[in-house]
C-alpha cells in the first residue's frame, strides 16, 4: 500500500478488522464529518458506507443524484447518517457552496477525500482539447478547489485530514495520456498541499486507489494519523 504525505513515504501494514480493533476504529470517527466528493460510484461509494459503519457522518457529494442519493439512502436505511450534496467540484462557486452546506449542516468538517475523477480512454493522437481540459478540471482543479476551501475551514479548526486518491501504478495507461497527467499532477500537488497546511494541523496524503483495499489503506492512514 502506498500512502505518501508531503513530508515522507511510507508503507504500513493493513488495518484490522478484530473486534477490538473495530470498536476503536468506531470510536475514533463516531461523529466526524466526512465529505467525499465522487461518492456515487467506485471508492467513493465503498468509503461512505464504510465510514458511516463506524459511526461518521458522511457528506456525500457528486455532480449527479442518480447514484449518490440511493448512497445516502442505504445509509440511513442502516441506521447511519449521511446526506447528498450535488455540485460540481470543478466550479469554484460550486465547490465553495458544497462546504457552505455541510457547514451549516453539521458544523466542521473532519476530514475530506478527493475522490471525483473522470477517466476517458483516447488515444493521445485522437485526442481533442475539450477531452484533456475536463481530465484535468476533474481530477486536478477539483482537487485543488476542495483542498483550498476546506483547508481554510480546517486551519479555523485547528486540525483536520485530506485525503487524495490516486490511480498510479496498477494502472496500465493505456490511451490516458489525460488521466495519467492529472493523477501525476495530483500526487505532486498532494506533496505541496502537505507542506502549506501542516503548519495549521491538517495532514494532506495521497492514498493509492485500488477500491478492494481502499476501506483497509484509509483505515490504517487515520489509525497511524491518530498515532502522531
Amino acid at each position: 500500500m502506498h500512502m505518501r504525505t508531503g513530508i515522507k513515504s511510507r508503507y504500513v501494514k493493513g488495518w484490522s478488522n478484530s473486534d477490538a480493533t473495530h470498536r476503536d476504529q468506531m470510536n475514533k470517527l463516531k461523529d466526524k464529518i466526512v465529505l467525499i466528493t465522487g461518492a456515487g460510484k467506485g471508492s467513493g461509494r465503498i468509503l461512505a458506507q464504510a465510514f458511516a459503519e463506524q459511526g461518521a457522518i458522511v457528506a456525500a457529494n457528486d455532480i449527479s443524484p442518480i447514484n449518490v442519493d440511493e448512497v445516502t439512502d442505504q445509509i440511513i436505511a442502516k441506521g447511519g447518517r449521511a446526506k447528498a450534496y450535488i455540485d460540481d467540484v470543478t466550479k469554484k462557486v460550486a465547490a465553495q457552496n458544497i462546504i457552505n452546506q455541510v457547514e451549516d449542516d453539521f458544523g466542521r468538517i473532519d476530514i475530506l477525500i478527493n475522490h471525483a475523477a473522470v477517466e476517458p480512454h483516447i488515444p493521445l493522437l485522437d485526442m481533442d482539447e475539450w477531452d484533456w481540459h475536463r481530465v484535468l478540471d476533474v481530477n486536478l482543479t477539483g482537487a485543488f478547489l476542495m483542498t483550498q476551501s476546506v483547508g481554510r475551514v480546517m486551519r479555523a479548526q485547528g486540525s483536520g485530514v485530506i485525503i487524495n486518491l490516486i490511480t498510479g501504478s496498477t494502472h496500465d495507461g493505456n490511451n490516458e495520456a489525460a488521466f495519467v497527467a492529472s493523477m501525476n499532477a495530483l500526487d505532486g500537488f498532494t506533496l505541496q498541499a502537505a507542506r502549506e497546511l501542516s503548519p495549521y494541523g491538517i495532514q494532506v496524503y495521497s492514498v493509492e486507489n485500488i477500491s478492494e483495499k481502499i476501506v483497509e489503506n484509509i483505515f490504517t492512514l487515520l489509525d497511524l494519523e491518530k498515532e502522531e
